[in-house]
């Protein structure tokens, strides 16, 4: 079970039920289907974050059957669950407190139909009592962004592992819980999907994509100020599947009189992704506080070297010889006009698919699983 930390909403309105009278709506069916049954079929790993980790999970034999949580603030109830081929999507209604997130509603599905063996939790993470309603199940964590733990430590403890983007991740990790298993296994740029990212032979009218969310934290202008100092016939592509800058970036572009297009926000489905970084000749990932950008091995899968910003704070790992380059803000111009001497220099596809591709992870996965369950039960004797 992997519960994200998308809520749809505010956290405004009032708390509606306990947790009793959840389980007893779940029991009745009133609130909707417990959990389905195994696909009859090995699922396909396609998909985003949020969907390659459990499908993975699945191909690998960890799990028979995997879901897909996230919250709901809005008026009137949460929408129905729905299957959506081997995952079930659930929104449990949010309980009106302060992050990280809890839920009666949640609570109540967990009485009713069992902690899950594998629970994942990524981001915002979820209250302490779903921690301790989940206290037998495997329980990992991963915090999408650069800070290592957005959790506070009274949630943070009841983790059995958590997967980080970088070394220093892992440290600030282990030095608030001493014995916690760290692993440097950012769910964006792991369990890769060949599947969803791949070469389609087009022609390339656009020099650089730059696929990532309309805010400040992407660091547009890094891209921007770069292609202000190249010749004017370096065109780009900007790729927003959210945030609110939408507007600011296309006049900030218009201003400086390069050459950019811009598609979304709102997002487009990953076809569509696939087919957009297909026009371009190289991929760029130009943020400093981020997190291990799923679209760094993305853009590897579609055939594109990536150059990122030497200053991004989780990820470099991705960046090698056969993948692409860093440079600094001040030299980004720079590297982008040496990479599109020679594209072909690089082979990104070949090297993501094999060190990141969701097989290769997977495998790795399942060895962290085992080695927290031994712990599990080791602490558990050594209780007793």
């Amino acid at each position: 079970m992997v519960i994200s930390d998308f809520c749809d909403g505010q956290l405004r309105l009032p708390q509606d039920r306990s947790a009793a009278n959840y389980l007893q709506e779940w029991l009745s069916g009133r609130r909707g289907p417990g959990p389905a049954d195994p696909a009859a079929a090995a699922p396909p790993v396609v998909g985003g974050y949020l969907e390659r980790l459990p499908l993975s999970a699945i191909r690998q034999g960890l799990c028979d059957v995997a879901e897909i949580w996230t919250f709901w603030a809005q008026e009137g109830p949460p929408p129905a669950p729905r299957r959506d081929g081997a995952l079930t999507r659930r929104a449990f209604r949010a309980d009106p407190r302060t992050l990280p997130f809890a839920s009666n509603d949640m609570l109540g599905h967990i009485a009713a139909f069992g902690a899950p063996d594998i629970l994942c939790v990524w981001g915002l993470g979820v209250d302490e009592a779903i921690m301790t309603a989940c206290a037998d199940s495997v329980k990992i964590y991963n915090s999408i962004d650069a800070p290592a733990l957005r959790v506070p430590p009274e949630v943070s403890r009841h983790f059995d592992l958590v997967l980080t983007g970088a070394d220093w991740q892992s440290r600030l990790v282990e030095a608030r819980h001493p014995r916690m298993a760290t692993a440097v296994m950012p769910i964006g740029p792991e369990f890769a999907s060949p599947e969803t990212f791949h070469p389609l032979g087009l022609e390339k009218p656009y020099d650089v994509v730059y696929v990532g969310a309309a805010q400040a934290y992407k660091r547009h202008d890094i891209l921007f100020d770069s292609l202000s100092r190249l010749p004017r016939s370096v065109g780009a592509l900007c790729v927003c599947g959210y945030g609110e800058l939408g507007d600011e970036l296309r006049a900030r572009a218009a201003d400086l009189g390069i050459s950019v297009d811009f598609v979304g926000p709102p997002g487009v489905e990953f076809a569509e992704v696939n087919r957009l970084m297909n026009l371009a000749r190289i991929g760029v990932v130009c943020g400093v506080d981020d997190g291990a950008p799923a679209v760094l091995t993305e853009y590897m899968l579609a055939g594109l070297p990536v150059l990122a910003n030497e200053a991004l704070a989780c990820g470099l790992q991705y960046i090698m010889p056969s993948t692409g380059r860093t440079a600094s803000a001040e030299e980004f111009h720079v590297a982008i006009a040496h990479m599109l001497e020679s594209p072909d220099a690089f082979r990104p596809r070949e090297t993501a698919v094999a060190r990141w591709g969701w097989q290769t992870t997977v495998a790795r996965f399942e060895t962290l699983i085992h080695s927290a369950l031994r712990t599990k039960r080791r602490r558990r004797r050594d209780a007793d």
